[in-house]
């Protein structure tokens, strides 16, 4: 077939099993789609107690895990999306999202929304290049 393309699931038992019928993530080619991470934590499957800063640092700790399956880290993010339950929580989960993303900022989107999975606070979705990145400015 010509054009076809390699599809790639990717998973690891660092990062909560994926709760309905998603994969954690999933690479075409070189481009991976993380599918979006609330603060379970991987051990018990149950929401971090703390907060939406709690699970904010969960929910990107098991997509660090998730990229490095896919031997990827933080700096091939190009892009997230931010789901808040609380848009009133957006300056405390961007001060945890500067733990993660410290250069080279991923394009990014924000929104509140009406729920969020198991009651969650926040989820973040992400897309990555694999591969070597060169910066230009």
């Amino acid at each position: 077939m010509a054009g076809s393309m390699r599809r790639i699931i990717i998973s690891t038992k660092l990062a909560p099993a994926a709760i309905g019928p998603y994969n954690q993530a999933v690479q075409v080619d070189n481009t991976l789609y993380i599918s979006g991470q609330i603060g379970l934590h991987p051990r018990d499957n149950e929401i971090v107690k703390g907060g939406v800063e709690a699970e904010a640092k969960q929910a990107l700790v098991n997509m660090g895990h998730i990229l490095e399956a896919a031997n990827c880290s933080f700096n091939n993010v190009v892009k997230t999306t931010v789901l808040l339950a609380d848009m009133n929580d957006f300056t405390k989960v961007n001060n945890v999202y500067t733990e993660f993303f410290t250069s080279n900022y991923p394009a990014r989107a924000a929104y509140q929304v009406a729920a969020l999975p198991r009651g969650a606070k926040v989820e973040i979705e992400a897309v990555a290049v694999i591969g070597d990145i060169k910066d230009s400015n």
